[in-house]
């Protein structure tokens, strides 16, 4: 896969991850929890389709002797994808997002606290402009009290367990390539998260009272927002590097925020609005300098080869 290619497809997993927010203002009558569990019902569906036309027989043989941590991230995927469904219910489409935004700083103090990975300067900065964007628009939220404070503080179990997840990732494979062994899969991680989140729900969202347009549309979000993005994420994951990635994903908040606006008449606060510029600026500048840093390396390091 060329690289040009390579940031087509992500650019078209950043879309489909965005529509999640005006698909939801259209629904007629499921609530909260009744939206969670049937999009993460349908999700564990296509998944468990997906990954066993990919994988086989084999993937239900190493779920059965799978070790901890991959029921570890597949908790992780279970807490963003119900955390997320409800934040969404609560509060604006924007606010969620932006909060979600601080996923890949809080990955980096994560790494830095857990697997004692250094962080530049750049990224000490971004964490802290991203902090006082998020503190604003908190702010914001708690004068106006109410359902929006609330999720905004649901939205945030996003961003933590992700971040918890990706520092369960890069440990598996830094462990990995220590003990010069092959790394667990953790692909069936993001099967286990769907049915966990769709078992704990269901009781949460019972009766049922969604109608056959509700389910229609959840089941798109479930197989087209979440099943078949989160395949070829892990697969681009191979072939673009982690920050360019992180940036590229940025996208969902610009493309979810324009969605729900142009879709469901959702016009973002000023609040979420300056907050969020904080955020991405923050993100931006800080994927922006590592990607120029890493090109930098690299040429240094062919200038070296190439040295007579």
């Amino acid at each position: 896969m060329t690289h040009r290619r390579a940031v087509a497809l992500m650019i078209l997993v950043t879309l489909l991850w965005s529509v999640a927010g005006v698909v939801t203002r259209h629904l007629e009558s499921a609530a909260s929890f009744e939206v969670t569990f049937w999009r993460s019902a349908f999700n564990a569906l296509a998944l468990a389709i997906g990954l066993g036309c990919l994988c086989g027989p084999r993937l239900w043989t190493e779920l059965r002797s799978a070790p901890a941590v991959l029921w570890w991230s597949g908790l992780c995927w279970a807490v963003m994808y119900t955390a997320f469904m409800v934040a969404i219910t609560l509060t604006t489409v924007a606010a969620v997002l932006v909060t979600m935004a601080i996923g890949p700083l809080l990955t980096a103090l994560f790494a830095r606290f857990f697997l004692h990975h250094r962080l530049p300067t750049r990224t000490w900065s971004a964490i802290a402009v991203a902090g006082i964007g998020i503190g604003w628009m908190f702010g914001h939220k708690a004068m106006e009290g109410g359902a929006e404070l609330g999720g905004v503080l649901v939205a945030l179990a996003v961003p933590i367990a992700g971040a918890i997840n990706w520092t369960l990732l890069q440990h598996v494979g830094s462990s990995a390539r220590d003990a010069d062994s092959e790394a667990v899969d953790m692909l069936p991680a993001v099967l286990i998260g769907a049915v966990i989140s769709a078992l704990v729900t269901l009781p949460l969202a019972w009766p049922l009272q969604a109608s056959a347009r509700d389910i229609s549309l959840l089941a798109f979000l479930g197989v087209f927002q979440l099943a078949i993005p989160c395949l070829l994420a892990v697969r681009l994951a191979r072939v673009l590097p982690a920050p360019e990635i992180a940036l590229l994903c940025l996208l969902e908040v610009l493309f979810g925020v324009a969605w729900v606006w142009l879709g469901a008449g959702e016009v973002p606060t000023r609040a979420t609005l300056f907050g969020g510029l904080l955020v991405l600026g923050a993100l931006i500048a800080n994927e922006a300098l590592a990607l120029v840093a890493g090109r930098g390396r690299s040429v240094e390091l062919l200038a070296r080869d190439i040295r007579p």
